[in-house]
């Protein structure tokens, strides 16, 4: 595992231990945002724009996660579809992640923050 990586543990017993990276955490909040309709991309910071644009996935790109104590703070920053409701869509992102992270790692979630950075239009063809 990477030195620069926080890992959390969720188990431990006579077995042995399982421990989760948040970045782990991350990607599985990305994936869950980015499954609701009206959800056009993750956005991200500038390092991130630049990797995408090389052609490398960044799964956990507009996601910043806390733990402590086994409870998970989210912060997601997306772009929504033009012509989406963005308290519907901001609700159902929120229930989505939290549902996901929940259900994937045993973790409590304490909150998702949504951040609506842009409205993408859609391309003309």
């Amino acid at each position: 595992m990477a030195e620069d990586r926080k890992a959390y543990m969720i188990k431990d017993d006579n077995l042995g231990e399982v421990r989760i990276a948040d970045e782990v955490v991350a990607i599985i909040a990305g994936l869950a945002a980015t499954e609701v309709d009206g959800v056009s991309s993750m956005a991200g910071n500038i390092t991130n724009e630049l990797v995408s644009k090389l052609g490398m996935k960044n799964l956990s790109k507009g996601i910043k996660v806390d733990v402590q104590n086994n409870v998970v703070s989210v912060d997601v920053a997306l772009h929504i579809k033009f012509g989406f409701v963005i308290p519907e869509v901001s609700a159902k992102v929120q229930e989505r992640v939290k549902s996901a992270i929940e259900n994937m790692t045993g973790l409590e979630v304490s909150d998702v923050n949504v951040r609506i950075a842009g409205v993408e239009m859609e391309k003309s063809k």
